[in-house]
């Protein structure tokens, strides 16, 4: 037999050396945890998300312990709004006594060094569970959306918010939310921008978490998401917003496009985060349930893929339990 000069697999050979060429790691600092917050009392679990509840401010202190603990330096916060607050103008979102404001004025008080995120988008507000507001033919009007946005936005970073994170898609609204923070003062209020937020089927458990499913009904956001055929688009779209001010820019989902991310990074080489949104969280839990995948073992790898794509952060339902398995090692 020949002798081979180049054989990979040496590097391979044992753990030491595996550990020592790893190119790509993932840590709890790579993680946010998304939660979902509701005015009941306690928690309330959410058939099609196994493992994720909706929980009371009182609770989200409960887990925003949990991931300080563990070394998580994020939550990603999403409101539960009742069916009586909800409107046509979407006014309960910049309500300074709303769910959010309260949520994040709690959390900062408690954990004045963890991270929090806000979602600035109106379809938990709509009765019509779109992200924006609608002319007489229901299409989503652009300006008066993005006017409500921004006095969303001020309302979170007055009540505390580390960082606002549109994630309605309308044209302008980081340029516009960027101008307001700094007229009011909050120039230390990151934008992350959901700026390659693709019009997805996997969406689904979320909108039954956050409640908007059931006005959503048959419709769909067709018309300000991105078409998941495209990709040269989702580099225009995060130039744009990264032009308007962006500190940070989201591609969403995450598996389904690991290219975007990968595109993205290289394009711009900014700060880029992935949603690993609930379809794809839901997929793994019930064939883990049914005792077809090895939950810890395939959440890791998926995890770990979306990090090798160029991701800096990634929202994530796993991360309580990732951050786990990571320090059990």
């Amino acid at each position: 037999m020949s002798a081979l000069r180049q054989r990979p697999r040496r590097l391979r050979r044992d753990d030491f050396s595996r550990r020592l060429v790893r190119e790509n790691r993932l840590t709890p600092d790579d993680l946010i945890l998304p939660v979902f917050v509701h005015e009941l009392p306690g928690r309330e679990a959410i058939g099609s998300m196994p493992g994720v509840e909706r929980v009371s401010i009182d609770e989200l202190l409960k887990v925003a312990g949990e991931a300080v603990a563990l070394g998580i330096p994020a939550l990603a916060l999403f409101p539960v709004t009742p069916l009586e607050a909800k409107s046509l103008d979407a006014a309960e979102a910049w309500n300074p006594q709303g769910l959010a404001q309260r949520a994040v004025r709690a959390l900062k008080a408690a954990y004045p060094a963890l991270g929090v995120i806000t979602d600035v988008a109106l379809d938990p507000f709509t009765t019509h569970g779109q992200d924006g507001l609608i002319d007489d033919s229901g299409y989503v009007v652009n300006d008066a959306t993005v006017d409500a946005l921004v006095k969303q936005a001020l309302s979170h970073a007055e009540a505390g918010a580390d960082v606002v994170a549109p994630s309605d898609m309308m044209d302008g609204r980081i340029g516009a939310i960027r101008d307001a923070l700094e007229a009011a003062g909050h120039v230390h209020t990151r934008i992350l921008a959901y700026s390659a937020k693709y019009a997805s089927a996997f969406y689904g458990p979320f909108r039954d978490a956050v409640g908007s499913a059931g006005n959503l009904g048959k419709g769909n956001k067709y018309t300000y998401q991105m078409d998941p055929a495209n990709s040269d688009e989702a580099i225009r779209e995060v130039g744009l917003d990264l032009d308007e001010g962006a500190d940070m820019v989201m591609v969403k989902p995450g598996l389904p496009y690991l290219d975007i991310v990968r595109r993205v990074k290289d394009a711009y080489g900014a700060p880029t985060f992935v949603y690993q949104v609930s379809g794809e969280y839901a997929m793994l839990k019930a064939a883990a349930q049914n005792g077809w995948l090895d939950e810890r073992a395939c959440a890791l790898e998926a995890l770990l893929s979306i990090k090798r794509a160029g991701a800096d952060a990634i929202l994530t339902y796993f991360a309580l339990d990732a951050a786990r398995w990571l320090r059990a090692g």
